[in-house]
């Protein structure tokens, strides 16, 4: 659950514990000169009670810590750490003591927009982290871009040997999502044959006891330039308020409207509970450890309904 989102994220801990085995807060960065510092050091003192509230659920909690920082990705100090030995060492204890001294069950780690020149060193990272965590009593969750292929399909990709982090990782996290994304055209955002295909390629680099699939729970609003993600509860809203009938599209096996503001047309792909239950499907039928979802802001509360079913019906 991201920062932004902390009040929502409490609320559905407390409400669907039974169905959850643990949490991680999207709520650590690391800044421009390399440090780990929360996302947001001023939290409201609602946000700082549900952070709280989460961290006493019970749960087991593995915060994110994630390259992005200031509203966006940092690319340059994370490869900083990985080229220069002296500063990744600094780096790990930085993290083992993050988990220890917060009495976290482990870390997971999101670094993103890596480049295929970061490969042997983030390789490198991952597995002296894990073995730094582990002498503490601490497991490693390692985030990693989806793909269907060692090559992927983007730059990215080929920075993340699937198979050398799951032997340092005791979970490989896929973000089986952004199929489609803000810059992108229309479209969906985690279609179920792409997702089939991930998992098939992940589950022959990695233990399926290992992964855990990631399923979005969000959407995009597309119009004119960078379309903003919408939660379920925004996309819903916008159909309401235009009249606007939610289509299914058959191949994806995910909703979709379009919708007109002020002479300007908009198309909304989204996910919800029919669309994330195929995903769940697919977890099953792969055998894989389990899911997490990526919980932008207030979901389709049916979702939750479908955790505990193996089948997706198809009305919107």
């Amino acid at each position: 659950m991201p920062y932004w989102n902390l009040t929502d994220g409490a609320a559905n801990v407390q409400a669907h514990a039974r169905s959850l085995t643990g949490t991680s807060p999207w709520v650590y960065g690391v800044r421009p000169d390399g440090e780990i510092s929360p996302h947001e050091p001023n939290l409201s003192a609602e946000e700082r009670r549900s952070l709280e509230s989460i961290y006493a659920s019970g749960l087991t909690t593995i915060p994110t810590v994630a390259n992005h920082f200031d509203g966006g990705w940092q690319y340059a100090p994370v490869a900083r750490m990985l080229h220069d030995p002296a500063v990744m060492r600094k780096h790990i204890e930085d993290l083992t003591a993050l988990a220890v001294t917060q009495n976290f069950a482990g870390i997971d780690i999101d670094y993103e927009e890596l480049r295929a020149v970061d490969r042997t060193a983030f390789t490198e990272f991952v597995t002296s982290l894990g073995e730094a965590l582990h002498s503490r009593g601490k497991q490693l969750a390692v985030t990693v871009s989806a793909k269907t292929s060692d090559e992927g399909e983007a730059e990215p990709n080929r920075a993340q040997d699937y198979g050398a982090i799951a032997r340092a990782a005791d979970e490989v996290r896929v973000m089986a999502y952004d199929y489609h994304w803000e810059s992108s055209e229309p479209g969906p955002i985690a279609p179920g044959h792409w997702v089939r295909d991930v998992l098939a390629y992940a589950t022959t680099q990695v233990e399926p006891s290992k992964i855990v699939l990631g399923v979005p729970v969000y959407g995009y609003d597309w119009s004119t330039g960078v379309a903003p993600p919408v939660s379920w509860a925004r996309a819903h809203e916008l159909s309401q308020q235009h009249d606007a009938e939610v289509q299914w599209d058959e191949r994806s096996e995910t909703p979709w409207f379009h919708y007109w503001d002020g002479g300007t047309q908009h198309t909304v792909w989204f996910e919800n509970a029919h669309s994330s239950a195929v995903k769940f499907q697919l977890a099953r039928e792969f055998g894989v450890r389990g899911v997490y979802l990526w919980v932008f802001g207030p979901e389709d509360e049916r979702m939750w309904e479908t955790m505990a079913s193996t089948g997706a019906a198809r009305p919107c």
